[in-house]
């Protein structure tokens, strides 16, 4: 294997691929209207990928919303990542909590309605 990294279908692409800039701290690759593809500047090999849900390259039964898939994302402070994505208005589902397998996490969503695990070590 060469790469892998998950794509997000949305067809808001700008407005979600600056949401994980903003939030995350990743930037991008490749930038198109139809495609965005997203790096950690520290890790280049965790990419993400922010794709046209309408595209003519996505099959057609992909072309409907997110459904039973959360991306988890572990970083180094939780608590901080959580007040970056309340001062982007972004929609937290769950506040950050200690979990009993030793990770505090919360839960978001993104603009395209993905869930979004992030989580860092206690």
């Amino acid at each position: 294997m060469q790469r892998c990294f998950t794509n997000i279908l949305t067809e808001e692409v700008a407005v979600t691929a600056a949401f994980y800039e903003n939030l995350l701290g990743m930037t991008p690759k490749f930038s198109s209207d139809w495609f965005v593809n997203l790096a950690d500047p520290e890790a280049p090999g965790l990419e993400l990928g922010i794709l046209r849900q309408s595209s003519d390259i996505v099959p057609a039964r992909a072309q409907r919303a997110p459904a039973g898939v959360i991306l988890t994302f572990v970083v180094e402070d939780c608590d901080a990542v959580h007040e970056r994505a309340l001062e982007l208005n972004a929609v937290v589902v769950e506040a950050p909590r200690e979990m009993p397998y030793g990770q505090k996490r919360m839960i978001l969503r993104d603009p395209a309605g993905t869930f979004l695990d992030i989580s860092s070590l206690i």
